[in-house]
């Protein structure tokens, strides 16, 4: 027997029905199809599954869909302009080749937007701290840590 949730998921009602024990990483991949929330370690680990609920980043492996019942939610898809301008953030990563494979890169824009939206002006060693929850086997974080420097300047902080 499924349980009715309802939130607000990039700025859309959404009301569906979810078995209690969904993640809400499953809930965003699977019954939403927002792929861009990826599925990395399935432990918390690797915050390949960031998202922001009610305003805070989380890493929505750790959650049941249930617990997001009447939350606010923005994944990566919600974060560019109607007009598909990308978020400053977004433009930053790509500016500063803040990427390689893209496996992490959702989760690390939406960590380091929050980041900037709750510390504005943090220094290199608090971005690196904040960002410790995110792994990337790629870049080596130079050049994440500058795209989150970038960002934070593009979105006035």
């Amino acid at each position: 027997m499924g349980t009715k949730i309802t939130l607000q998921v990039n700025g859309t009602a959404v009301t569906k029905e979810v078995e209690p024990g969904t993640l809400l990483v499953e809930f965003i991949r699977e019954h939403l199809r927002l792929t861009g929330t990826h599925v990395g370690c399935d432990t918390s680990q690797c915050g390949a599954c960031t998202v922001h609920l009610n305003g805070r980043a989380i890493k929505s492996c750790a959650m049941l869909a249930v617990q997001a019942d009447g939350a606010q939610l923005t994944t990566i898809e919600g974060i560019a302009a109607a007009n598909g301008e990308l978020h400053p953030m977004q433009a930053a990563f790509k500016a500063c080749h803040g990427l390689q494979c893209g496996f992490c890169t959702p989760g690390m824009v939406m960590s380091a937007i929050d980041l900037v939206q709750h510390h504005p002006h943090g220094t290199e060693q608090e971005i690196r701290h904040h960002l410790e929850g995110n792994l990337c086997r790629c870049t080596g974080y130079q050049n994440i840590v500058k795209a989150v420097q970038q960002g934070a300047a593009g979105m006035g902080a």
